[in-house]
């Protein structure tokens, strides 16, 4: 019984990453922002916007979400840029 209880946790602990949300919600005052994380994984890095090392979750604010999200946006042409456009309520 220990040996299925440990076989499991690891493939419980395995299938983790893959088990990832797609899509995530950030909580805002003027409308919550849903951010595709599948999407922006495929078509940069991880260390864009998590740094270097293991990614793990980010920490937003206002201000760091407006400037790693929206001049993102902007430096690459591609992307919502206006409030209403990530803000939904």
């Amino acid at each position: 019984m220990k040996k299925l209880l440990v076989v499991l946790m690891l493939v419980a602990f395995a299938a983790t990453p893959a088990l990832a949300a797609d899509t995530v919600v950030l909580k805002a005052k003027n409308g919550d922002v849903t951010f595709n994380h599948k999407v922006h994984s495929e078509s940069m890095e991880c260390k864009t916007c998590h740094g270097e090392g293991t990614p793990g979750k980010i920490e937003l604010d206002k201000d760091s979400a407006h400037a790693l999200c929206k001049d993102c946006h902007k430096t690459k042409g591609a992307g919502p840029t206006k409030c209403g456009d990530c803000h939904k309520k």
